[in-house]
């Protein structure tokens, strides 16, 4: 008799089981349909809490996965800002003074120095300029120094742009500058005079020298930049 019962509660849990995978597939169905009808998806968790779960005791009830779907999210695009690459002007450059060339830059040979009768080079260009004739800048920059050289006398420098550096020598004490000063091209920075003692047989004149990163450069080639 008790082997009869078990057998009837055994046949009554398949159909139980039977019976809720149904409902779960119909759960499903049930859940899409109303996902693709609302504007705000319903999980399948939320509806399978609204349907009373019935378990008898002693049957294996399958279990019905109640975990939603991750949700997936594109990223939002982003766009880089661009910015122009700032054009970089050329150096201008001038004569310091209007005078010509009265002794050249040579520094792969030596030459001839009429004021201390010996061979030397000659990292610069000096230019003719009668005395207290007006000095110019010969490009924008900034004043780096100003002194008395015991050769060269008054001499100013100025650093310019792209490494390059000017130096004005056989000045007149009255230079217009002083450190720091930021000058434009063409700006009075001092008159000319005859305070180069080791040029001084060339009377009064600009000696006027030019480096790049600290390495002597022809000065014509400095003023052709800006032609």
């Amino acid at each position: 008799m008790s082997d009869n019962k078990r057998s009837r509660r055994g046949g009554q849990g398949y159909y139980i089981a039977l019976i809720l995978c149904a409902a779960a597939i119909g759960i499903t169905g049930y859940v899409y349909y109303r996902n693709a009808n609302q504007a705000e998806p319903v999980s399948l968790e939320e509806t399978v809490a609204e349907v009373p779960a019935v378990i008898e005791d002693g049957v294996d009830v399958p279990a019905i996965a109640t975990q939603p779907a991750p949700k997936t999210t594109q990223p939002a695009a982003t766009e880089e800002a661009t910015t122009a690459p700032t054009e970089k002007k050329p150096l201008k450059t001038m004569s310091p003074v209007s005078g010509d060339s009265i002794f050249g830059y040579s520094m792969e040979a030596l030459s001839y120095n009429q004021t201390t009768r010996d061979w030397r080079v000659h990292n610069g260009v000096d230019l003719a300029a009668e005395a207290g004739a007006e000095v110019k800048a010969a490009a924008d920059g900034e004043v780096y120094t100003v002194f008395e050289d015991d050769a060269m006398g008054t001499t100013v420098v100025i650093r310019h742009a792209d490494g390059y550096t000017t130096k004005y020598a056989s000045l007149a004490e009255n230079v217009s500058v002083k450190p720091g000063d930021p000058v434009t091209m063409g700006q009075v920075i001092g008159y000319a005079s005859d305070s180069a003692i080791v040029e001084s047989t060339l009377g009064a004149h600009v000696h006027f020298g030019v480096t790049c990163n600290d390495v002597p450069v022809d000065p014509a080639e400095f003023l052709a930049i800006g032609s």
